[in-house]
């Protein structure tokens, strides 16, 4: 499957919420979830490398990232949408 999507999990899960980037997934930690909404708050711009800091455990996962960023357009859409998927986690 392409693009990038949360999966919200169980509570018995360890981790409550995946990313899937294409055919990859990453488990994101509960406080990675929570700081990545309160920073898509405050952030503008910068919105992107924080979130490529905080998932982008190697530079395979920030290369997937940005791939599938970029098939959404420019940047300002991309953020958009990003700040729009984390808020909704």
């Amino acid at each position: 499957m392409d693009g990038i999507r949360f999966e919200r999990r169980g509570e018995g899960d360890y981790y409550k919420v995946l990313l899937h980037i294409g055919s990859t997934y990453v488990p994101i930690s509960d406080e990675d979830v929570e700081e990545l909404k309160k920073q898509s708050a405050i952030l503008g711009d910068k919105l992107l490398e924080f979130f490529l800091d905080r998932v982008g455990y190697s530079s395979y996962l920030r290369e997937q990232v940005k791939a599938e960023l970029g098939k959404i357009g420019d940047p300002p859409k991309q953020i958009t949408l990003l700040r729009q998927w984390i808020l909704e986690v």
